[in-house]
């Protein structure tokens, strides 16, 4: 792998955990909602990743990671009876999201590292490549 691979690695990288973590803050933002039908309600959501190998021949080249989609949970909704609820159905039920906040919390602690790491990646690499440049002097 070529040195200025290294950069696109970790810039896909980053750009990876900027989508992880909008998604963490979005299921963050939503985990109290309240609905009278399970099927309007929110529903926890989770970005998927995929490494794309790019090959130069038989060398590798570099392995950017790229977001494949976001994928919704088939979790069902939290079903709670209260009566006395203005979005409370017929039978006096209302659905609340399947959003774990503890879970959630626990991912973005996660991205936020990664992407931490991949901003250090990304620095010692410009300081590799300007130091072998300073080299020549």
């Amino acid at each position: 792998m070529g040195l200025y691979n290294v950069f696109d690695v970790a810039g896909s990288s980053m750009s990876a955990q900027s989508v992880r973590l909008n998604t963490v803050a979005s299921n963050l933002a939503n985990a109290d909602t309240v609905s009278a039908t399970e099927k309007d309600i929110y529903r926890s959501r989770q970005p998927v990743f995929a490494a794309v190998m790019q090959a130069l021949g038989s060398e590798q080249a570099s392995t950017p990671v790229t977001t494949a989609g976001i994928v919704e949970s088939q979790a069902p909704a939290r079903q709670e009876y209260q009566p006395d609820h203005p979005l409370a159905n017929e039978e006096g039920y209302i659905y609340r999201s399947n959003v774990n906040s503890i879970e959630e919390m626990t991912n973005m602690m996660a991205a936020s590292r990664s992407y931490q790491n991949s901003v250090e990646v990304f620095n010692t690499s410009k300081q590799l490549l300007l130091k072998t440049l300073n080299m020549g002097r």
